[in-house]
């Protein structure tokens, strides 16, 4: 019974993802997910109370996979320059797993916005990313591979260097490398607050 539930769960974050990606957000509805997933409005509902909650769970299950990736590469990093470089080089896996979702998580993003309670929880993973940011630089200059600078500042410089990095391949796909341009843009920011030795 359990895993009969378990597999209706999935089915339905699948099928929303694929129609979600396909349609867009707005233009996805409850029935459509529910005809791509082979299961009834009933059985969406018991597993779901909403359309955004479906979303939300896509997002944060992605993000879950990215914060998995970023604790494996800080354990098996000699200091923290090595692991934020390491980081930069992930951009191009993020294009990879997450460039045909982009667009429709941004439109989420846009339509959020006017639902604080949505919006709530869409923003505090950017937060997160920013507070993490700020512990992993504050840790550089412990150990002495950073030079002192304001951890906050820097984290939200990375982090708006990221998503404006992602958004820019959204829009233009095709208009550079993405991958190479981020290791570029992050290495340039990075050389200024390494300790030269």
């Amino acid at each position: 019974m359990q895993q009969r539930s378990e597999e209706t769960r999935a089915s339905i974050l699948s099928a929303a993802l694929e129609r979600f990606s396909a349609n867009g957000y707005e233009a996805t509805s409850v029935s459509q997910v529910c005809r791509a997933a082979g299961v009834s409005k009933g059985a969406f509902y018991h597993h779901f109370p909403s359309k955004q909650a479906v979303f939300i769970e896509l997002l944060e299950g992605w993000l879950a996979l990215l914060d998995e990736q970023f604790k494996l590469v800080r354990s098996q990093s000699s200091d923290v320059p090595d692991a934020l470089l390491t980081m930069t080089s992930m951009m191009g896996e993020i294009y990879r797993t997450a460039g045909g979702s982009l667009p429709m998580f941004l439109e989420f993003w846009n339509q959020a916005h006017h639902e604080p309670d949505i919006w709530d929880a869409v923003i505090a993973p950017y937060n997160r990313y920013q507070d993490y940011f700020a512990s992993m630089i504050q840790d550089g200059m412990d150990e002495g591979s950073l030079r002192q600078v304001n951890p906050e500042t820097t984290a939200r410089i990375l982090v708006a260097l990221a998503v404006g990095l992602l958004l820019q391949g959204v829009l233009d796909p095709d208009g550079a490398d993405w991958q190479q341009v981020s290791q570029a843009g992050f290495q340039m920011v990075l050389n200024d607050i390494i300790k030269q030795v």
